[in-house]
């Protein structure tokens, strides 16, 4: 499934936790607009977004140093964070694993649904 919300579209207010992350699009809203609000609150993070670093946020997925295997696995609210961030439109298929390499780091993150593949919970 396709999850889309346009960046011009104003962060939702008044959700319950339930609503916010156990619905159809399985938190990934949630996880953009948090990255919205983290752009204004750490401008300096989000420049590094920018610029292709895989920051470290609270799900899954980030890269803060080289790693040996030079391939990690990361969550879908990961990169929906990562896209609020940068500024971007949310445009994630929840069917689709998407690869990133971080600009820094070299490493590239899979980012994928299946929760066998990055060990556990988000």
């Amino acid at each position: 499934m396709r999850i889309f919300r346009g960046v011009a579209e104003p962060i939702r207010h008044g959700l319950d936790n339930e609503k916010r992350w156990h619905g159809p699009d399985q938190g990934l809203i949630a996880a953009w607009e948090r990255g919205r609000e983290l752009s204004v609150e750490s401008p300096a993070v989000a420049d590094q977004a920018r610029m292709g670093w895989l920051v470290t946020l609270p799900w899954k997925g980030g890269v803060d140093q080289a790693l040996k295997a030079r391939q990690k696995f990361g969550t879908l609210r990961y990169l929906a964070m990562w896209q609020g961030l940068r500024g971007e439109s949310l445009d994630i298929d929840t069917d689709a694993e998407i690869r990133l390499r971080c600009t820094k780091t070299h490493v590239t993150v899979v980012y994928t649904n299946d929760v066998s593949k990055y060990g556990g919970p988000d």
